[in-house]
């Protein structure tokens, strides 16, 4: 009875991430508002009423994606942040992580800038979890710097959201870049790819952020 059990869990685990990962590949050319159940059933090759064994609405599924999309993201820059290199080699390495996640993850990218300021409430306000969640890790990770020695909690906090802001707009702009590249833009032999700016950019405005920091207490930051 128990392996019974065991199997049909698995199976029943296979089918929620089927349907997952239908809609995600039906959103890259749409809104989640604009997709129905019928079309990411109809995908996974079951009827439309096994998909209430898995989600109560388009939403909960849109929810599921959010989760999908931030989740390793946190682990990833969170671990980075809470090394004691200099703060170019973190940002460097930060910068980096969040290429390799897009390229390996751009329907989920493209499914979060497109959902954040999109019609689904439900969706909408888990990214905005998901970011504050992801704002709180680093501020802890910021916190625990000794820059950030005498900093009162609200303005690591706001540190924070600067990054994490930086962070995702970055991975955003990433996604269109690395598009244009993959067309073949047809600039001259060794000019620099779309990426490559994006890239160089966000460093540069990293490290803006990172220089503000070194001075913000000196310049009366905080009273």
């Amino acid at each position: 009875m128990s392996h019974s059990l065991g199997v049909r869990q698995v199976q029943k685990q296979k089918t929620r991430q089927a349907l997952l990962d239908a809609a995600l590949g039906l959103l890259e050319e749409q809104s989640l508002s604009s997709l129905g159940l019928r079309e990411v059933t109809r995908v996974v090759g079951v009827a439309p009423t096994a998909f209430y064994r898995h989600f109560k609405d388009m939403g909960e599924l849109g929810v599921a994606l959010v989760e999908e999309a931030l989740g390793s993201l946190h682990v990833m820059v969170r671990a980075i942040l809470a090394e004691q290199d200099g703060a170019e080699e973190r940002i460097d390495r930060t910068v980096a992580v969040v290429q390799q996640h897009v390229r390996h993850h751009p329907l989920h990218i493209r499914f979060v800038a497109r959902e954040r300021h999109g019609g689904v409430r439900d969706v909408r306000l888990a990214i905005a979890g998901e970011m504050d969640r992801f704002a709180e890790e680093v501020a802890a990770a910021l916190k625990s710097q000794p820059v950030s020695d005498g900093w009162c909690d609200d303005d690591v906090r706001m540190l924070a959201e600067l990054y994490v802001d930086r962070l995702v707009t970055t991975a955003a702009a990433l996604l269109d870049a690395e598009a244009d590249d993959g067309e073949g833009a047809d600039g001259a032999a060794g000019s620099e790819g779309a990426a490559e700016r994006v890239v160089r950019v966000a460093r540069r405005q990293l490290r803006l952020i990172s220089i503000g920091r070194r001075h913000w207490r000196e310049e009366g930051g905080g009273e």
